[in-house]
């Protein structure tokens, strides 16, 4: 029987091109540190267990397994677009990596299997978030930690601050549909005039002693210019985007069999870039049954 995957082709195409472009080959190494360890600080690395097994949902580039597998045993890394390709060149003298050029549907891997998955800002691209949910976590072992990051709906903003997500997202949903040349043209552009003036005023405001944190793109501070036009490209370029409030995501992970879920604050990502993540990690209580389901225990905490 043939079953509709749960990706959306426009979108999968969007991001093998922002990956063909941006292969984070000119990304400094102490920048991709920086970040790694902003994105991974709430991950128990040191729960893991000798020679680890995991997997890394919509690796892309493969900017985060070449940070992880070293820390691991094994690591599996799936993604549906041509940037599989990209992550196999830049990966390519790591022996402990398996590649699968898969949908979030297809996975190969044996159920319990993983002692750790992630996923960073992919699951609010696929068309189904819920059953993608159900499919990372019949591939974890009992107790296994998953990290995940999802756009939010910004239910606790200001009017100010949802006017301006909204204003960004009508120029998204026109940008996205342009061929890859001009596409990438104006996601330059949009780095040049809007995120790093933005940025770097933020830099010159906060060597003064004044807090930044509610500028503007104020994230992008310390961040090269690099960083700006693959995060305009990711925010402007791509097709599908969806957003969880705080009550969906309960619905969602109770729906799955999710419970203890704990929702942490702390501060938003930068206004305009990605307007805001929940930060996800959460550990597997008991094995996966296709009928009786699973359970998980989450610290969710805004970034």
């Amino acid at each position: 029987m043939n079953m509709k995957k749960n990706l959306d082709r426009s979108t999968v195409d969007s991001f093998g091109d922002e990956w063909g472009r941006f292969d984070q080959s000119e990304l400094p190494l102490a920048e991709a540190q920086r970040i790694f360890d902003q994105y991974f600080k709430i991950f128990p690395f040191e729960s893991l267990p000798d020679n680890s097994s995991g997997f890394d949902l919509g690796c892309g580039s493969g900017r985060w397994a070449k940070l992880i597998c070293d820390r691991v045993g094994h690591l599996h890394c799936i993604d549906p677009s041509e940037a599989i390709e990209i992550a196999k060149l830049s990966l390519s003298d790591k022996s402990n990596i398996t590649f699968h050029k898969k949908s979030v549907d297809e996975f190969s891997l044996p159920i319990n299997s993983q002692d750790f998955g992630y996923s960073l800002g992919v699951l609010h691209h696929v068309p189904d978030t819920a059953g993608a949910l159900k499919e990372c976590a019949s591939l974890l072992k009992p107790g296994a930690p998953f990290l995940m990051y999802l756009y939010y709906a910004l239910e606790d903003k200001s009017f100010f601050y949802k006017f301006l997500w909204r204003c960004s997202d009508f120029m998204r949903k026109i940008i996205c549909r342009l061929p890859s040349g001009p596409k990438h043209f104006i996601t330059d552009l949009m780095a040049a005039i809007i995120y790093f003036p933005f940025a770097k005023g933020s830099l010159i405001i906060e060597k003064v002693g004044l807090n930044v944190s509610n500028i503007p793109l104020s994230f992008y501070r310390n961040c090269s210019f690099y960083t700006m036009r693959t995060d305009s490209r990711d925010r402007f370029g791509t097709p599908l985007e969806q957003r969880f409030s705080k009550e969906e995501i309960h619905g969602l992970m109770e729906d799955a069999g999710f419970k203890n879920i704990v929702f942490n604050s702390s501060n938003a990502k930068a206004i305009i870039s990605e307007f805001s993540w929940f930060q996800i990690l959460s550990s597997s209580k008991q094995k996966y049954s296709r009928v009786r389901g699973y359970s998980f225990s989450l610290p969710i905490s805004f970034e």
